[in-house]
């Protein structure tokens, strides 16, 4: 089993779903986002939108450099950070060919002086950002982890599949198990040529994107 994503961007539409999706599930602060839309302008197409996030690598080289162990990778291939392990060295940042990784600093106000909100004060009892350490997506793992736990199956039921794809309006991601070649996913990564960023990197993503 190897967790993955398809992102059909002739469907996406850079609404920021999947952003604000992935802010809310894991109560990032203002200046975090694991979840990102770029969008710039290409030869012959006047606008072109790259959702990127964590590819997952089945060849992490974020997990090689990392001196302490805090970069992991799980056997169904979700790549994580254990901030309780991770020192803030940024090796891994540097390793990553994505670019995809945050450094936490001290949380930012959302309103500057006026103390933190209800929602921020609930992220540090749920899902506290330890400062000086590296946060990236890890696929909601909790979410995938809970759903494997009660028979239910990520990809399929929306309460145990990440945020980012059961909030896209336009169902422009799948996510499912590589692995297997009859999933949803695998299945719109071979109809629809999916391809990977930067292959000469030698990381063999998990992340496919679909330009048809």
């Amino acid at each position: 089993m190897r967790w993955g994503m398809a992102i059909n961007l002739t469907r996406c539409v850079g609404c920021y779903a999947c952003v604000i999706a992935c802010k809310t599930e894991h109560f990032l602060p203002r200046d975090v986002a694991w979840n990102r839309v770029a969008v710039f302008e290409a030869e012959g197409i006047n606008k072109q939108i790259y959702p990127t996030l964590c590819n997952h690598c089945k060849e992490p080289p974020c997990v090689e450099v990392c001196p302490t162990g805090a970069t992991e990778q799980r056997e169904d291939g979700i790549v994580w950070v254990d901030s309780d392990k991770c020192i803030g060295c940024r090796s891994c940042m540097m390793a990553c060919p994505y670019q995809v990784r945050v450094f936490n600093e001290k949380p930012a106000e959302y309103y500057p002086g006026q103390g933190f909100t209800p929602y921020e004060e609930m992220r540090e009892k749920i899902y506290p950002l330890q400062p000086g350490t590296v946060s990236k997506c890890n696929f909601c793992m909790e979410r995938v982890e809970k759903g494997l736990s009660n028979g239910k199956r990520p990809g399929v039921d929306r309460e145990v599949t990440p945020a980012c794809v059961i909030a896209c309006p336009a169902k422009a991601r799948i996510f499912g198990d590589l692995d297997d070649p009859e999933s949803e996913v695998s299945t719109a990564i071979r109809i629809g040529r999916g391809y990977q960023l930067r292959p000469e990197a030698g990381t063999d993503p998990s992340i496919y994107y679909i330009a048809k």
